[in-house]
Formats: C-alpha cells, sequence, structure tokens
C-alpha cells in the first residue's frame, strides 16, 4: 500500500545522497554515475507494484542537477522487464562505446524512474550496460553489475529515500603486487 510523500523532501534527500556519495566517490568529469530507483519502494509500496512517476521525477529534480554542477554523465537503470538496460545521453554512450539497444522506458516495462530520464535527458538511447565509478541504490533495484569490477559500500548520513532503502558505492582500481606494492590513495 502507498503512503503520501513529500516530493520538496524526497528532492532534498535525493540531492543530499548525491552529494555526499560524490565527495567519496571523487569522480572526474565525464565519468558515469548510475541510479537504479524504485519509485514504488520511495512511495511504501512494493517494489514493481506501485510505480509512481511522480516520486520519480522528484528524485531525478534532486540528482540531475548535481550530475550537471560536477560535468557527470548520469545513467539510469531500468527494472527488471527491460534487463536493467540503462538510460544514458547518446554522448556517454558514444564516448564510452556502450552497445545501444532499441526500447523506449515506460512506467511498467523499464520503470518509472527510467521513464522519466528518457523524457528528461536532451538525446536519450538505451543501452545494454555501463561501468560506473559510482552509485545510488534506491530500493533494492540491484545496480551492481553497471558498477566497475571493485565496488566499495559508501555510508551516508541517510539511509532512506522516502521509505525506499538506499545502499551507495563507489568504485576503485583493483590492487596488484602484493605485500610490496605501493599502492596510490587517491
Amino acid at each position: 500500500m502507498t503512503q503520501t510523500f513529500d516530493p520538496a523532501a524526497i528532492t532534498a534527500q535525493s540531492r543530499q545522497a548525491a552529494e555526499e556519495l560524490l565527495e567519496a566517490a571523487r569522480l572526474r568529469p565525464g565519468d558515469v554515475f548510475v541510479v537504479g530507483c524504485s519509485s514504488s519502494e520511495i512511495v511504501g509500496g512494493h517494489i514493481g507494484k506501485d510505480s509512481s512517476m511522480e516520486a520519480a521525477a522528484a528524485v531525478l529534480a534532486g540528482i540531475l542537477p548535481v550530475m550537471q554542477e560536477h560535468g557527470l554523465y548520469l545513467a539510469a537503470q531500468c527494472c527488471e522487464h527491460l534487463n536493467r538496460a540503462i538510460v544514458v545521453e547518446r554522448e556517454a554512450a558514444e564516448k564510452y562505446g556502450y552497445t545501444e539497444v532499441n526500447a523506449i522506458p515506460q512506467p511498467h516495462a523499464g520503470g518509472s524512474w527510467a521513464t522519466n530520464c528518457w523524457q528528461k535527458f536532451n538525446d536519450p538511447v538505451l543501452v545494454e550496460e555501463v561501468r560506473a565509478g559510482a552509485g545510488i541504490d534506491i530500493g533494492g533495484t540491484l545496480i551492481g553489475m553497471h558498477l566497475r569490477r571493485v565496488a566499495v559500500p559508501v555510508r551516508l548520513s541517510l539511509n532512506k529515500i522516502g521509505c525506499a532503502n538506499i545502499l551507495c558505492a563507489r568504485t576503485r582500481p583493483p590492487y596488484i603486487g602484493g605485500c610490496r606494492a605501493v599502492y596510490q590513495e587517491r
């Protein structure tokens, strides 16, 4: 059963989460930041059952400006009905050589989050996968497949957006070389 929600609070929480994660992740302009978002969970429903375009729009209003301020590409994960494909700007797909797929997200086939991103991006395309430098999983959407190989959990000062639990991660290069190796601390 969905609960009433405050779009302004969802936007503020989303912005705060993105800013806190970016501080920990230390991404560079042009990097990819992935977000999986269950709008159903945000409004107190069950993932995949209570899709809310309004809740997804509130999340996007919080996160997209932060990505733009930092020169990052936002990658929006679709739901399982589109095999968790990703909405990105065509520019990002071309820059990274991502494989484009042919579908347009809809609220019940791709999800409200991906649909909102598709509608708001300048030149959206759907791609099979990305290798993001950091990401936020809002409501148990399983973004791990779209992160670089070595993901490091990041704990934020908040653990929910609306009613949805959030899990965040940054990535780092793999350590190689064993006990004699010297590693960079950036």
